[in-house]
């Protein structure tokens, strides 16, 4: 009991719980002063930020999109195409400044245990975003090199800054070398909007989704009702890629 009770007593002290906690006070609030509309925007407020904070919730956000695709059973082709998926640019690291993030790195080491398998090129698409001075790509590199992938075979594609460039530029590396049966790594979460991108640059790749986050049957202890940060970052990643799909509709 006294876990359960410190356990729950951290979650409505933190964010996002804190914020529920006083979103249904300052309802409470309104209600005693017979304020109705803001009590009940108050209290919806509280409602769909407890919802997008706890597991069950964010995890059904996120399974609509990584249902999508399953890993193959015996993945084959000449190249891979990894997407970047953000970078800790200039943070310290054993070989250098830079490390993937927490979205990248399932991508990462993915395309890594790929390519261990097959011995073919891997495509590291990623470029600078809205940072003018370092791209993605060459931190993936060289921490692919040191998960054994050899130099020769990574190839760097630093120009592009959204998912329909990744699959422009990269359209571009296949044809000057040659190369057309592409495996398509990203976040399994993201690969619905990659491969369609990619479909509509005219390359045909096989999927191989990384980084799963749901599963069948997934099972929901008490704890998981408690509002959490994970759970909310998960929710909001999965609502932005809903976005993305409705506006790769009309510009992928």
């Amino acid at each position: 009991m006294i876990f359960a009770a410190k356990y729950g007593l951290q979650h409505l002290l933190l964010p996002p719980g804190l914020f529920v906690a006083l979103l249904l006070l300052a309802s409470l609030r309104w209600v005693a002063r017979k304020q109705w509309e803001p009590a009940a925007f108050s209290f919806l407020l509280a409602g769909v930020l407890y919802a997008l904070s706890i597991a069950p919730v964010a995890d059904r956000l996120m399974g609509g999109l990584e249902s999508q695709y399953e890993i193959p059973a015996r993945p084959e082709g000449d190249v891979i195409i990894l997407l970047g998926g953000g970078v800790h640019r200039r943070a310290p690291d054993l070989t250098g400044p830079g490390f993937p993030s927490e979205d990248a790195l399932p991508r990462l080491v993915t395309a890594a245990r790929l390519q261990r398998r097959l011995d073919v090129p891997v495509v590291v698409s990623g470029g600078r975003g809205f940072d003018p001075l370092y791209a993605e790509a060459p931190v993936l590199a060289r921490v692919l090199a040191d998960l054994g992938v050899p130099r020769e075979k990574i190839l760097l594609e630093e120009r592009s800054r959204d998912t329909v460039e990744n699959a422009r530029y990269t359209k571009e590396i296949l044809e000057a070398k040659g190369l057309r049966r592409p495996l398509l790594v990203t976040s399994a979460y993201h690969m619905k909007r990659a491969a369609t991108a990619f479909h509509r640059a005219g390359i045909a790749v096989t999927p191989v989704p990384a980084g799963f986050r749901t599963w069948k049957e997934k099972r929901y202890p008490w704890a998981s009702y408690f509002p959490s940060p994970g759970p909310f970052l998960q929710s909001t990643a999965a609502l932005r890629e809903y976005l993305g799909l409705l506006y790769c509709r009309f510009a992928c």
